[in-house]
Order: structure tokens, then C-alpha cells, then sequence
């Protein structure tokens, strides 16, 4: 039994999960492990193992999971917590995930994704924690900047030279454009963390997961993240509709909001640029390199917001298409 083994052990010993059997669950991006406990009674929960010796924290997890329950928001129930070793038991919302829903009914689309920005909206109509820390324009571009780091430098083998030119017409726009950090957001807010609750009510429907990154920020930014997804392909006409149902249940300025959501597309599109390639490059997992050409269409169209012409001439003259070429380059370079 490895040390982390023992202490996992240790922390059931002492809850009512003690006579629980763990199976494995998927896990994600991070260095955090999901295990599904079944009791013999037939209860069942999920055990979140989150190493503090690898960088990971359960505190902000457990101060937003309380923040949205407080709201009447679906996340997770604390049953069990141990912040010092990094372990928690919470509630089990189940496996139906919005993207393995809509695999089997791909109908429900819009059902699904006017609940979710249903819970946007009912999210924005409350003030952050005042501690959060701000999502701003600095950071935004600061974030935005990696896809010179990992997708560029990775593509072509070299570094650009207009890469302090692409941090200050980023922030510049998203300063004009969408300055304000007036709600809580989740920041990882797609399908592939949202749950289908259809025996529960009205917001509570949705069952939130991975908001312990959560930042004051512009509250078009989860609305981006859910309908520009990285890992599926949201109808644009679903996209459509939701921008213009959250504009008219939130009574924010059309023109504005649509301006702010495309620079935020923008800023999120090219940050997952990076990420996915660093992930490859640094971390060796290959796989998201295949979502690659999925947010480089993404990106192309926000660029293509009239608002956003600085930002386009860069893009279309400094960043490589990922062709199949340029992905084989980048799957070449995985580390082992």
C-alpha cells in the first residue's frame, strides 16, 4: 500500500463511508483522482483525492460548492472533508453528463442549454465572495499569451517576436471591451462538467462540477465557455438563441454583450490553445491535440466580430492553421 493509499484509508476509517468500496472514476486535467464509493447499504458518493504535494487544494472547492448550494444551485453536498491531507467526500449527482446526454438525444440540446444559462442568469443576479480574485484584463492577456508559448513555439519551433505587440492589443480589448469582474465564474463551465438533475427544479436542474478555479470576472465569460466548447460542437443555433435569452433575462446592452463575448471567445480560444498544446508538450497527454482544430474554428469566428480587427490581423498573420501536419508535429513532441 503506497503512503497515499494508507492515507486515504485512514481518512474513510473515520466517516460513515468506512465500509465503502472505491472504484475508480474519470479523472481530469489535473492531479486530482475521483473514486465512486458504494456502500453496502447502497448509498453512494464520490471521494475527490486531491494530493497537496502535487499542487492541489480542496479549500476553494469547498468555499464555492457552499457558495452555490447556498444559492440553490446543484453542487455538490461536503459529506466529509479533510483539507490537511486533501481528501473530500461529496455528494454523488450521478454520471449524466450534458455531453453524454446529448450523445444519446441530441434533440434535448436546447432544453439542456437554456437550463445551463438558465443558472448563469440566476447566478448573476447575486454579488461574488468579495475575496475572489479578479479575472482581469491583464491576466486575460497574460493567459492569452500562452498559445505563443506552447501552440506557436511548438508548431514552428520558434518564438515571435510579436508577442508583446499580442499581450497589449489583447488586453487593450478586453479592457474597452470587457473590463467589468462583477460575478463569480466558474471559468470551466462546458459539458463535460455540467450534470442532467431532470428530477430536481428550475435552476437546480443542472448539476455543477470543476468551479474551484472560480474568479470574479465578466459575466459573459461562463456563456462562452458553455457555448464555445472545446469538446463538442454546439448547434449555432443553439449559440444564438442562448446569447440572445441570457441578453434579454439579464436586460444587458445587446450590441455590448456581443461585442464582450466575442473578445472573451477570443481570449479563451487562444488560452486553450496553449493549454492543450502545453499538455502534449510538458505533460504528455497527447490527446487534446486532436481538439485543436476545434477551437482554431472557434477562434476564427470570434475574431470576426468588427471589434476585434487588431486582434484578427494578428492572429491570421502570426499563428500556424492546425493542419495535419502541424498536429503530427506537436504529437511528436509529447514528453514521456
Amino acid at each position: 500500500m503506497t503512503d497515499r493509499s494508507a492515507a486515504m484509508a485512514d481518512f474513510l476509517a473515520a466517516t460513515d463511508w468506512h465500509t465503502a468500496e472505491a472504484r475508480p472514476l474519470a479523472g481530469d486535467a489535473s492531479n486530482r483522482r475521483y473514486l465512486r464509493l458504494h456502500r453496502p447499504d447502497g448509498a453512494r458518493a464520490v471521494l475527490m483525492d486531491a494530493p497537496p504535494d502535487k499542487g492541489e487544494d480542496t479549500r476553494p472547492f469547498t468555499r464555492i460548492a457552499r457558495y452555490l448550494t447556498g444559492l440553490g444551485l446543484s453542487a455538490p453536498a461536503i459529506l466529509a472533508e479533510d483539507a490537511t491531507r486533501g481528501f473530500l467526500i461529496l455528494e454523488d449527482l450521478g454520471d449524466a453528463l450534458f455531453a453524454r446526454v446529448l450523445e444519446r438525444t441530441p434533440d434535448d440540446e436546447m432544453r439542456l442549454y437554456t437550463a445551463a444559462t438558465d443558472v448563469l442568469v440566476a447566478l448573476h443576479h447575486h454579488a461574488p465572495p468579495a475575496d475572489l480574485p479578479p479575472y482581469s484584463p491583464q491576466l486575460m492577456a497574460d493567459m492569452a499569451a500562452l498559445s505563443f508559448d506552447w501552440y506557436l513555439k511548438g508548431a514552428t519551433g520558434e518564438d515571435s517576436p510579436r508577442r508583446a505587440a499580442f499581450h497589449t492589443t489583447m488586453h487593450d480589448l478586453l479592457q474597452l471591451h470587457a473590463p467589468e469582474q462583477d460575478v463569480l465564474i466558474q471559468r470551466d463551465y462546458h459539458a463535460e462538467n455540467l450534470l442532467w438533475l431532470p428530477e430536481r427544479s428550475g435552476v437546480a436542474r443542472v448539476g455543477l462540477l470543476d468551479f474551484q478555479d472560480a474568479m470574479r470576472g465578466h459575466r459573459a465569460y461562463d456563456l462562452v465557455s458553455v457555448l464555445q466548447d472545446a469538446r463538442r460542437d454546439v448547434a449555432p443555433a443553439t449559440e444564438s438563441a442562448m446569447i440572445a435569452h441570457y441578453i434579454a433575462a439579464a436586460d444587458v446592452d445587446p450590441d455590448r454583450f456581443a461585442a464582450a463575448y466575442s473578445a472573451l471567445g477570443a481570449q479563451r480560444n487562444l488560452r486553450i490553445l496553449g493549454v492543450f498544446a502545453r499538455l502534449c508538450l510538458r505533460d504528455g497527454k497527447a490527446q487534446y491535440i486532436d481538439l485543436i482544430p476545434r477551437v482554431w474554428h472557434l477562434l476564427q469566428r470570434d475574431v470576426a466580430h468588427p471589434a476585434l480587427a487588431p486582434l484578427a490581423s494578428l492572429v491570421h498573420s502570426t499563428f500556424p492553421t492546425p493542419t495535419p501536419a502541424i498536429l503530427t508535429r506537436l504529437k511528436e513532441q509529447r514528453a514521456t
